[in-house]
């Protein structure tokens, strides 16, 4: 019962990181909600609800055949509070929430940003999850090693640059980076590695069967996840030289802390891109 319970906030958390990420790079959205009256918090809060009430009715974040109204309140009431912690975690580790931020601030910020979250908490299961396929075999490939894992780098590759090459070219990056102490940078690593994990090897989406028996020189889910962040780590740095954020002669300071903050969502994205193949 616990662990299905587990695999279910994974698979929603996974979502809501998915959908979410991009929007947390953006500096209006913070704007908005850190000035946007009362009022129109509960209407967003009640509209949120609404959507994600109707989403649940129709498969929502568990995988389970019983559907009915009060299961679905239930899950909605649970992957608003899952898209939120979500976005908590995000807005604290890129420093936009610190504990001198006002109340009224903060929660206007946790629930413009907990929205996108949140329906991707509640579409995880209905657009990623691979429903009774689970038990399915294995696609056998005649790839060798080198070939599978040029094709999982190329799936890294496509899937990250598609999550933030919108992100690289705003100015929330070096804003985000000029904020952001050694500590933090550290957490951000440890962040991407654990999401990319639990997208790739935890949360019950598509092929992640076939990701276990993956051929390739690196596939392991640990040396998988950690070579495939190196990964998002190139392409991060490649984006921010792409459109002029970094210089060759810029310190390797301004090169490690925006790469590093550019790399979650393009982690993220790779995640997701080497479920596809």
């Amino acid at each position: 019962m616990w662990s299905t319970e587990l695999d279910d906030l994974v698979r929603g958390a996974s979502g809501g990181f998915l959908f979410g990420i991009p929007l947390l790079y953006t500096m209006e959205v913070w704007w908005i909600g850190s000035s946007i009256a009362p009022v129109r918090l509960l209407m967003a809060l009640l509209l949120t609800f609404a959507i994600v009430f109707l989403l649940n009715r129709t498969c929502g974040f568990r995988k389970t055949d019983t559907i009915n109204a009060v299961n679905a309140a239930i899950d909605t009431i649970e992957a608003m509070a899952l898209g939120l912690v979500c976005a908590t975690v995000i807005l604290v580790l890129l420093r936009e929430i610190t504990l001198q931020t006002p109340l009224n601030e903060a929660l206007g910020k946790l629930i413009y940003e907990g929205v996108p979250f949140t329906l991707g908490v509640a579409l995880a299961n209905q657009f990623l999850s691979d429903g009774d396929r689970e038990g399915d075999s294995p696609k056998q490939s005649g790839e060798g090693d080198l070939n599978a894992t040029l094709s999982d780098v190329g799936a890294t590759l496509i899937g990250g640059t598609i999550i933030a090459f919108n992100i690289a070219p705003t100015d929330e990056i070096p804003m985000l980076a000029a904020a952001t102490s050694p500590p933090w940078l550290l957490a951000m690593m440890a962040i991407s590695l654990i999401i990319s994990y639990g997208i790739v090897f935890e949360a019950g989406f598509a092929n992640q069967p076939k990701r276990h028996n993956q051929q390739g020189i690196f596939q392991r889910p640990l040396s998988e996840t950690i070579s495939a962040y190196l990964v998002s780590l190139i392409a991060a740095a490649a984006m921010l030289f792409f459109f002029d954020k970094l210089q060759f002669d810029d310190p390797w300071q301004s090169w490690l802390t925006q790469t590093l903050i550019l790399a979650l969502p393009t982690t993220i994205g790779g995640a997701a891109g080497r479920l596809a193949v």
